[in-house]
């Protein structure tokens, strides 16, 4: 029997409407906008269906309006009955992907993401860091572009996305220097990234530091399935290794590419991406083969997919 997998974006994925055919259809997913508004303490409706874009690609706002995206979608399908093998998430998607297995509750996923979001804006102000995409080297080409910009400051892989197409993250001065000197390394190329800072790097580390608190107060379950994790590529069903590792996450790559060939090994054919976009999809398709991949972004998906299933 082919096994699915449930795949959850991060951040970078949203646009402005986002979600907003799902409010206008769905009761339960308006209540799921009020309660999370009642937790984050701002109109996240607002912020996702009308902007504008300066004001949604702020992290403290992006980081919940991609997480409730994809609670929407899980609220839109709820009751088929349908449960996945395993379930992961490209970085902040993780909290997704637990609040999906059962793992964190809604209301928990919110709160923890609104921690998480003003934690790394914080950690974003205090520092110089940016991030830049390597696309068409290998690991050895990696290890040596970032042994040598140790020079420069900190760089480190933030981001294995798919084969030859790797996120670096760090100081600007070393992120500089690999931007001047990539070719010298053997990428094709290097292409800097509109972010607010060294997203998963040790530039992160007054956020994870503090994470760990934020965490503690809210109750994480053994999940229906395992969700494998960014940081080891693994399943994980141990809801105090989860707690660890969605600290330890802030500061370490995601491993994304690890994950994507660990559930394909597992015996995953169906991957389907839950939330804004298909940057999953993508990457997914650049790392596997002979795999089915669905994407459940809007209302019309969410019909599509119910539709197939009742005439499967």
């Amino acid at each position: 029997m082919t096994k699915t997998a449930y795949i959850f974006p991060g951040q970078a994925s949203q646009y402005v409407g986002m979600a907003c055919e799902l409010f206008d259809s769905n009761e339960d997913v308006r209540n799921l906008y009020a309660s999370a508004s009642a937790i984050l303490g701002f109109d996240l409706a607002d912020v996702s269906f009308n902007g504008p874009l300066e004001k949604l690609t702020k992290t403290e706002h992006t980081q919940p309006a991609v997480l409730v995206h994809s609670l929407a979608v899980l609220t839109a399908l709820d009751g088929l009955n349908v449960d996945p093998d395993f379930c992961a998430g490209h970085s902040l998607g993780e909290y997704s992907a637990l609040a999906c297995a059962g793992g964190l509750s809604f209301e928990d996923a919110i709160s923890a993401v609104r921690h998480r979001s003003r934690l790394m804006k914080e950690a974003c102000d205090s520092t110089d860091g940016t991030m830049t995409a390597a696309i068409g080297g290998d690991e050895k080409a990696i290890e040596k572009l970032v042994a040598d910009a140790a020079d420069y400051g900190i760089l480190q892989p933030a981001n294995f996305n798919s084969p030859g197409q790797v996120a670096l993250s760090g100081d600007r001065s070393a992120v500089e220097f690999a931007q001047k000197e990539y070719k010298n390394y053997g990428f094709r190329r290097m292409l800097p990234l509109k972010v607010g800072g060294a997203f998963h790097s040790p530039l992160m580390s007054y956020a994870a530091e503090r994470m760990g608190d934020a965490l503690s107060g809210l109750k994480f379950s053994q999940p229906r399935c395992p969700v494998v994790a960014n940081v080891t590529a693994e399943p994980v069903t141990d809801p105090d290794v989860h707690k660890r590792l969605l600290v330890e996450q802030i500061t370490s790559p995601v491993r994304w590419t690890q994950s994507v060939q660990k559930m394909y090994d597992l015996g995953v054919r169906r991957f389907i991406e839950i939330g804004p976009g298909k940057v999953l999809t993508g990457l997914v398709k650049k790392t596997v083969s002979g795999v089915e991949l669905i994407n459940i972004d809007n209302w019309e998906d969410v019909v599509r997919y119910m539709e197939a299933l009742e005439t499967a």
